[in-house]
């Protein structure tokens, strides 16, 4: 059995590859079409005298059942060849050098097709890591990702051109993308000083550019999506404008409240709480839908306050994730995020969640076990215990 899984071109009958039935068709279609033409073929040469050329052109001087053996190993070949070449030049348009093989191609492709219906929520460097990985595993991927964040080139094209800030959908994007490595690159490039366009990438002015061509924000990843060849689809928690704000207090003090993401981390005091103003908006009715249909809901890995809450804090999402069959997990950060959770356990990480958005939203918490630091990272990451 191994020694048939390792032929080239087996892996074209692998269940599941979609290819197995049409070759059945094609054999049924052959056999159909050759019966057909040796009824033909008997019939005019009982009826009609055939010139002499036909009897050396039909190999009649053989014993019949080598003749026909001999007919059908040159048809099957044939029609091999055939098929083979006209794949081959249909797919030339699509096909790129340095690629693996198109058998594997195919089954990926597929494999990824049947897996399970998986939504992430959350932010920042983390959502893009985590997808990264699954993508290799499913296509059916949702992205929801938090529009609060205010700081760098997301928060100047925010105030400047009015449109919900790109930076965590661009880092998405280029995560899911199935595109050449140089265009993830481009996606990722950030203009430096003297240009005029100083801290900004390319990749948030490319989607400010598509919402004004298209006229919707929403519309405006859809089609980013579609131009990089996204496997999944990425979507706002919300398509209106929220700022997130805090409570933050020192031990015996009042709390104070700090407006804007950026500037949560910098106020130096614990958090106590973070909201949305307003408070009460509408959720996107596609990532309501995507995770009422989820199979495995994930939260995290990413800032606690600033990516992963304030998805959680659109009242309609929670509620939307609390009325889910899916498995509901959250992935813990493996470090400390300093001036967010400086000294928090993994309990405190959910406790906080619980605090904001009551209990029951989570079924699973995955956290780190392995405490070993590298030698170059002791004193510079601590990490959640």
């Amino acid at each position: 059995m191994r020694f048939w899984r390792k032929l080239p071109g087996m892996k074209w009958l692998y269940p599941g590859m979609g290819v197995k039935r049409w070759l059945l068709l094609l054999m049924a279609g052959v056999t159909s079409m050759s019966l057909g033409l040796a009824y033909l073929l008997v019939t005019i040469y009982r009826q009609q005298p055939l010139p002499e050329v036909f009897y050396y052109l039909t190999l009649q001087f053989i014993p019949r059942l080598w003749r026909a053996l001999l007919f059908g190993v040159i048809g099957l070949a044939a029609v091999s060849l055939a098929v083979y070449n006209l794949n081959r030049s249909l797919l030339a348009v699509f096909w790129r050098p340095g690629r693996d093989n198109l058998a594997n191609l195919v089954f990926q492709h597929r494999q990824r097709a049947r897996g399970p219906k998986v939504v992430a929520i959350g932010g920042g460097t983390g959502l893009s890591i985590l997808l990264r990985g699954m993508k290799e595993y499913s296509s059916n991927l949702t992205a929801i990702i938090t529009v609060a964040d205010d700081g760098g080139s997301s928060g100047r094209l925010r105030r400047e051109l009015g449109v919900l800030p790109p930076g965590d959908f661009r880092n998405c994007i280029a995560a899911l993308a199935d595109a050449e490595p140089l265009m993830t690159e481009l996606l990722q490039y950030r203009f430096g000083e003297g240009m005029g366009l100083n801290g900004h990438s390319f990749g948030n002015l490319f989607i400010a550019a598509m919402a004004g061509i298209t006229g919707n924000f929403e519309r405006a990843i859809a089609e980013s999506s579609r131009v990089l060849a996204v496997r999944g689809q990425i979507l706002p928690s919300t398509l209106e404008h929220v700022t997130l704000c805090a409570e933050v207090a020192g031990r015996g003090e009042q709390p104070r409240h700090v407006e804007g993401e950026s500037r949560i981390p910098k106020s130096g005091l614990p958090i106590e709480r973070v909201y949305l103003e307003p408070s009460r908006v509408r959720a996107d009715a596609q990532a309501v839908r995507a995770i009422l249909q989820a199979e495995l809901i994930v939260l995290g890995p990413g800032s606690l306050y600033t990516s992963v809450l304030p998805n959680l804090l659109v009242e309609e999402l929670a509620e939307a994730i609390r009325a889910s069959s899916a498995l509901r997990v959250y992935v813990c950060n493996v470090a400390i995020q300093p001036g967010e959770t400086d000294g928090y356990t993994v309990w405190d990480h959910v406790r906080a969640i619980e605090n904001h958005v009551g209990p029951g939203l989570i079924d699973v918490v995955v956290a780190n076990s392995n405490m070993n630091l590298p030698a170059e990272s002791k004193g510079k990451v601590e990490p959640v215990r």
